[in-house]
C-alpha cells in the first residue's frame, strides 16, 4: 500500500461489520433503495460520479419511440427479474413452501421503482450478473419475516433466464401486430395491382415481365412466415427453474426441513403439505399437466410457469438453450424477411426508376430536392445487423456443463437488440406499406424500355416449331443485337432479318408476342393463391401480455378475409382516394 492511501476497506464508503471471515471484516448490505440525492449524485457502493449512461436510441432511430424499446429497456428487464422473484414465492406458497402472507410480501415489495438499476449493474461486476445485488436489496426490502423465503432454492440462471423470457414475450406482444398490419396492408396492395405488369429483373437486368401484385404478394408472404416464426417462438417461450444445478434438488431439502419444524409458517399450526405452509394435494391444473403430486419440483414448475405466465419446460435448461436460439433465429429470420420488402422498395424508388415511392420520405440536410426513403433504410439496416447477433445466440448453444462461463452470459444483450431491431423493423415496415406509393405508368415506361426484348423467351417458344430451335435462336441473337444496335423494335428487327417471317406470322401476331404486358404467365393466378394464406395459427397454454387478443386466434381468422380483395375493382373502392398506388 503506498503511504497516505487509505486501506481498501476504508474506500468501500459502505459501513464494515467484524466476522470471523479470513479479513476481519465484511461489507454490510446496501439499502434495497436509493434516495434521490443518492441517485442524482451517483453515491453509493460502485457508483460513478454523476448520473448514470441513459441509452435513448440516439444512434438507433428505428427502435426509438417504439414499443420494443420501452419493453426491454433497464426498468422493464428489472420489473421482469423482480416478478421472476415475486412469482417463485407464490409458487412456492402455491405447493406448500411458503407462507402465502410472505407471497403476497415478496410481491407487494417486487416493483421496479423501488430499486436503483444503475446501482444493481454497478454492483452486478463483483458477481457477474445482476440477480446478485438484486435478491440482497429484495431481501432488504421485504422485511424479516419474508426474508428467508426470498430466492429460496433458486439461482441466479433461474431468475435471469424467466426475466429474458418474460422481455421477450412482452415485447413480441407489441411486435406482432405491428406484422399483422403490414401483412394487412400488402395484401389490399397485392389484390389492387393483381394483373399491373412490371418488368421482372433478375442479376440486376431486365428479365421477363411479371406483375406487381405478384411482387407485393411475395413480400406479404415473408412477412407471414415472419409472423408464423416469431408467434411460435412466443407462444414456446418457457420459465426456467432448475436450482444449483438442474435437479431442483433445494426444493425437496427446504421441504425436508419445514417438515422436521412440524409448524405452519407462524409456528402454531400443524404441518399441512409437503412444507408446513399449505396443503399438498394436486391441483387440477397439475392433474391437467400430468405433474405427479409426489414430486414436489414438477409441481413447483408448473405452479411457477401458471404464475408468470409462461410456458412449462420439460427439463431446466440451463445448458439446453433451444429456447434461446429459437428465439433469435425467428428474431433474425423477421429482420431479413422485413429487410426483403425494404431492399426492393430501396431499389424500385430510385430516380432512374420510380416505380413506388415512400409516401412521407425524409429530407437530406444537404440537398433540398432530395426525399429519401427513410423508412425502407431504417428496416434494411435492422435486417443487415441481426444475423451476427442471432450467431452470437447459437454459438452458446455449446454449452458446458450444468452452466457455462461465458456462453450463457453472452446471450443478454443480444437478445434485447434482437428484440429492439425485430421491433423497430416491423413498426418501420408498416408504415412503409401503409404509406407506399405505386406508379404503375413507370412500369409501363419501362417495360417498353428493351423495345420487346423483354419477351425474347417467348419468341424462342414460338419460332422454335415454324424455324427449328436452333436457328430459332440464331434468328432471335441477331434480331437483338440489331435492336440495340439501331434503335428499332424487336419486331421490326425480326423482319429484316428474317424477310419471309410473315409468311409463317401475320404481324398482328409478332406484335402481341412481343408485347410485354401479354406475358405474365400464371402470375395473377399465383397472386391469388398467395392471398388466400392467412397467418398459421399457434396452439398455446400462455396467455398472451399486451394485447386483449393473442395472436394466431379467431380475430386473426377474422381479419384474415380482409387480407384478401375478391376482385382489383374491390381494392379500387378500399385504396385512399389522395394516394396514387
Amino acid at each position: 500500500m503506498q503511504n497516505g492511501a487509505r486501506p481498501w476497506w476504508q474506500r468501500l464508503n459502505v459501513p464494515l461489520a467484524r466476522t470471523a471471515s479470513t479479513s476481519g471484516f465484511r461489507a454490510r448490505r446496501r439499502p434495497f433503495s436509493l434516495t434521490s440525492n443518492e441517485r442524482g449524485s451517483g453515491t453509493g457502493p460502485g457508483s460513478s460520479p454523476g448520473p448514470g449512461p441513459e441509452d435513448v436510441g440516439l444512434l438507433a432511430p428505428a427502435r426509438a419511440g417504439s414499443g420494443a424499446e420501452s419493453g426491454t429497456g433497464d426498468e422493464a428487464v428489472l420489473q421482469a427479474l423482480l416478478d421472476a422473484e415475486a412469482a417463485l414465492t407464490r409458487a412456492q406458497a402455491a405447493v406448500g413452501l411458503a407462507p402465502r402472507s410472505v407471497a403476497s410480501a415478496v410481491t407487494e415489495a417486487a416493483r421496479a421503482e423501488r430499486f436503483d438499476a444503475r446501482g444493481l449493474a454497478l454492483r452486478a461486476r463483483s458477481g457477474g450478473n445482476p440477480v446478485i445485488p438484486l435478491v440482497a436489496d429484495l431481501t432488504d426490502a421485504v422485511g424479516r419475516d419474508a426474508a428467508p423465503y426470498v430466492h429460496r432454492g433458486a439461482t441466479s440462471q433461474d431468475i435471469l433466464d424467466t426475466a429474458l423470457m418474460l422481455v421477450a414475450a412482452r415485447t413480441l406482444d407489441t411486435i406482432l401486430p405491428d406484422l399483422d398490419r403490414t401483412a394487412r396492408e400488402l395484401a389490399l396492395m397485392a389484390a389492387e395491382h393483381r394483373d399491373t405488369p412490371m418488368p421482372g429483373r433478375t442479376l440486376t437486368q431486365h428479365a421477363v415481365p411479371t406483375t406487381f401484385g405478384l411482387k407485393v404478394a411475395g413480400w406479404r408472404s415473408l412477412v407471414l412466415d415472419a409472423r408464423d416464426r416469431l408467434s411460435a417462438a412466443r407462444a414456446g417461450l418457457p420459465v426456467q427453474l432448475g436450482g444449483a444445478a438442474g435437479t431442483l434438488a433445494a426444493f425437496a431439502a427446504y421441504a425436508e426441513a419445514d417438515a422436521h419444524a412440524g409448524t405452519d409458517g407462524d409456528g402454531t399450526g400443524p404441518r399441512t403439505g409437503p412444507g408446513s405452509h399449505g396443503p399438498e394435494s394436486e391441483s387440477p391444473e397439475e392433474a391437467a399437466h400430468g405433474v405427479p403430486a409426489t414430486d414436489l419440483g414438477l409441481r413447483l414448475l408448473a405452479a411457477y410457469a401458471r404464475e408468470l405466465p409462461l410456458a412449462e419446460p420439460p427439463l431446466p435448461w440451463h445448458t439446453l438453450r433451444t429456447p434461446v436460439a429459437d428465439l433469435g433465429s425467428a428474431c433474425a429470420f423477421a429482420c431479413g424477411a422485413l429487410g426483403k420488402f425494404a431492399a426492393d422498395v430501396l431499389v424500385l424508388s430510385r430516380s432512374e426508376i420510380s416505380e413506388v415511392g415512400e409516401g412521407d420520405g425524409g429530407s437530406s440536410s444537404a440537398m433540398p430536392h432530395k426525399t429519401n426513403p427513410v423508412r425502407a433504410t431504417l428496416v434494411a439496416a435492422s435486417a443487415r445487423q441481426a444475423p451476427a447477433l442471432a450467431a452470437t445466440l447459437l454459438s452458446s448453444l455449446t454449452a458446458e456443463d450444468e452452466r457455462p462461463a461465458g456462453a450463457w452470459h453472452a446471450e443478454w444483450q443480444p437478445v434485447r437488440d434482437l428484440l429492439r431491431l425485430t421491433g423497430g423493423a416491423a413498426h418501420e415496415a408498416a408504415e412503409l406499406a401503409e404509406g407506399l406509393q405505386v406508379f404503375p405508368y413507370r412500369m409501363h415506361e419501362h417495360l417498353a424500355l428493351t423495345e420487346g426484348l423483354i419477351v425474347s423467351e417467348r419468341l424462342t417458344v414460338a419460332l422454335g416449331p415454324l424455324l427449328g430451335r436452333a436457328r430459332a435462336r440464331k434468328l432471335l441473337d441477331a434480331a437483338s443485337r440489331m435492336a440495340v444496335d439501331e434503335g428499332i423494335t424487336l419486331d421490326e428487327a425480326l423482319e429484316e432479318e428474317e424477310p419471309t417471317l410473315h409468311e409463317m406470322l401475320s404481324r398482328d401476331r409478332l406484335r402481341d408476342l412481343t408485347d410485354p404486358t401479354h406475358y405474365t404467365g400464371s402470375a395473377p393466378a399465383l397472386t391469388d393463391r398467395a392471398l388466400r394464406r392467412g397467418p398459421t395459427p399457434v396452439r398455446s397454454s400462455v396467455p398472451a401480455h399486451g394485447p386483449a387478443q393473442p395472436p394466431g386466434t379467431a380475430q386473426d381468422a377474422e381479419n384474415q378475409g380482409s387480407w384478401r380483395r375478391s376482385s382489383p375493382d374491390d381494392a379500387d373502392d378500399a385504396a385512399a382516394p389522395d394516394r396514387e398506388r
